[in-house]
């Protein structure tokens, strides 16, 4: 099959019988037209389709090794630097078609699910035939173009005590039941973004185990289709409210559904498990693997794509209501810039310093991603605030489509003109940023982006956990113990 087209995934997304509940409803199928998912299934089928496009079919796609079919780029298992390039290039051509607003792009797991099938070994140091289904099932989803969704953590309960103390241990997903095919999962995770609109669900380790008896049930690695029996997906309201691109701009086209995922005796074959038991392997599941180097190189180049779109919408903000020759407006434009700069460099740099990993996999330099991992959750939040700061009242008083092309059009042209648009227009600017910065949809952005990668402030430990400093703590203690430079000649 190959790189599918956005009609292919809608139909294989309206054949699926997903367990979805949303509303006070609980759907059995029809996702791609229910109105909480119809605008961001077809946001997703385009960039399916933009695969198929002349000038970008060799930028989205490669020839599968297997098949001779084209394949997703993000499947792509670097071995040089041209690769490297020829993979952040396709993260930014479909990161730019949605200005960095989707989060959950199939590249960002495709590019876990690329390093894990390459790190075969590891896995088969477990088991064996652990090797074999993660390579087999990595050549699934990449000939059939599969979308993924993944679930980690357990429900926010008592986060005072682990998952095997809540309620007895009955709130997590864990095993239950073992039988000749496979394991019996029963009990809750957290976050599954994309979960109703995805083909697949990978239930992948995330806290750290300690590795005593009581978490043995909790220590797993698996797929499953995500409308397989007894799973279903619990979501949070819809901040797609069925209006216009007018009125809601980004949340009319970007609302990435959120989801708890519930296993009810869900049956998981064994040849779709990756790893049972072996607590101390879960806990080094994504940096073993060098996993979670690629998925974070994935995320760079999508962030880079936001940061341009903020700084775009600020600049419009500012040359519409003629504030740019302020020096305190300059000074947030330039925080802006000075991120983007920042950004971009970390990619490259890992990208120049990238090295082949125990897999012969041309893996970017983790340090540089590690960095951009941490500063921009603390730093996303800045442009949304720089949006309220700057759009100030303007952002209060905006008046709907209807009624800037309605009864009130003569008024919002007189009096909601800006220095260089005309009313329509400059209500139309605003409530992108309105979208952007204040709405529930640009707050729940706010939110993801904060905690994409986990607490930021554990990933800041994290950090300084594993960051070698040794060579600089030499080269001070050795100034230390020469007693420095000694006295300038001639004082």
């Amino acid at each position: 099959m190959g790189a599918r087209t956005g009609k292919d995934y809608l139909a294989r997304l309206a054949a699926a019988q997903l367990c979805v509940q949303i509303h006070g409803e609980q759907l059995t199928g029809g996702i791609p037209d229910h109105p909480a998912f119809r605008n961001i299934t077809r946001s997703y089928a385009e960039l399916y389709d933009m695969q198929h496009e002349p000038g970008l079919r060799d930028v989205l796609t490669y020839q599968s090794p297997a098949t001779g079919d084209r394949v997703g780029t993000s499947f792509l298992v670097p071995r040089t630097q041209d690769d490297l390039v020829h993979r952040r290039l396709a993260f930014r051509a479909w990161a730019d078609h949605s200005y960095g607003m989707l989060g959950r792009t199939g590249d960002y797991l495709n590019s876990a699910l690329m390093a894990l099938a390459a790190a075969r070994d590891w896995f088969s140091q477990a088991r064996p035939e652990f090797g074999e289904n993660i390579e087999r099932y990595y050549e699934m989803v990449r000939e059939q173009d599969l979308l993924l969704t993944h679930t980690l953590i357990p429900p926010q309960a008592n986060r005072s005590v682990s998952a095997s103390q809540q309620q007895g241990g009955s709130l997590t997903a864990r095993i239950v039941g073992e039988d000749d095919n496979g394991l019996i999962i029963r009990g809750a995770r957290m976050l599954a973004t994309i979960g109703p609109i995805s083909d697949e669900l990978l239930v992948f380790p995330s806290t750290v185990l300690r590795g005593t008896s009581e978490d043995a049930p909790y220590s797993f690695a698996f797929a499953i289709p995500c409308d397989a029996r007894g799973l279903r997906f619990l979501c949070r309201e819809s901040v797609d409210y069925g209006g216009s691109h007018f009125d809601h701009p980004l949340a009319s086209r970007y609302d990435e559904m959120d989801a708890v995922v519930i296993f009810d005796d869900v049956h998981v074959p064994y040849e779709r498990c990756f790893m049972i038991g072996h607590p101390e392997l879960c806990n080094a599941f994504y940096t073993d693997t060098s996993a979670v180097v690629h998925m974070t190189h994935q995320v760079a180049a999508r962030v880079t794509a936001k940061t341009e779109f903020m700084l775009g919408l600020i600049s419009l903000i500012t040359k519409a209501i003629g504030i740019e020759q302020f020096t305190h407006v300059q000074e947030d434009i330039a925080e802006v810039i000075i991120a983007l700069e920042t950004v971009r460099a970390l990619t490259r740099a890992a990208e120049a310093d990238a090295a082949p990993n125990s897999y012969g996999v041309l893996t970017p330099k983790w340090e540089p991603l590690n960095v951009c991992r941490n500063y921009y959750p603390r730093l996303y939040q800045r442009f949304p605030a720089i949006v309220r700061k700057l759009g100030a009242s303007g952002l209060m008083a905006l008046p709907t489509e209807r009624d800037v092309f309605g009864a009130a059009d003569e008024d919002v042209e007189r009096y909601l003109q800006s220095k260089t648009l005309s009313g329509p227009d400059r209500v139309r600017l605003f409530r992108l940023a309105w979208d952007a910065a204040i709405s529930a949809f640009g707050n729940r952005q706010a939110l993801y982006e904060y905690y994409f990668f986990g607490d930021p402030v554990r990933m800041a430990g994290a950090l300084v956990g594993s960051y070698d400093r040794e060579t600089y703590i030499a080269h001070v203690q050795e100034f230390i113990d020469l007693g420095g430079p000694g006295p300038v000649p001639g004082a």
